[in-house]
């Protein structure tokens, strides 16, 4: 199974997840709301802060994907959407969506409040 940690707090984030959800193929993804319940990121080392920050998914291998990587694992897995998953895959194509997801994900997180009070949990523990 697909694992995809997502935040459930973030209104955009959770229409996208839950059209996903509506689409998937059963027996595919397991779809984690780190932003209610972060205990699944802590057996893999992963802080609420970062997950709430950017999506990550761990695919069938083990392996983690972030931000607009974790995208094309899901798209790939997902009717009308592998074609797009194919193209953002490109290297030079790849590269631009991953520099414009970052400075989506850092102002989205910037501005959203429950993701300052995590980055400030993190900090306070340093």
């Amino acid at each position: 199974m697909i694992e995809v940690f997502f935040d459930g707090k973030c209104g955009l984030c959770s229409k996208e997840i839950s059209y996903y959800q509506g689409i998937a193929p059963v027996g595919i993804f397991v779809w984690k709301d780190i932003a209610n319940d972060p205990a699944p990121l802590q057996e893999h080392g992963i802080t609420q802060a970062d997950a709430l920050r950017h999506l990550h998914v761990r695919d069938t291998d083990g392996q983690w994907h972030k931000g607009a990587a974790a995208f094309i694992i899901i798209w790939k897995h997902l009717s009308y959407w592998r074609f797009l998953s194919a193209f953002v895959d490109l290297p030079i194509i790849r590269h631009i969506a991953s520099v414009l997801y970052n400075k989506f994900a850092d102002y989205r997180f910037a501005k959203l409040a429950h993701c300052q009070v995590a980055k400030n949990q993190l900090n306070s523990k340093k």
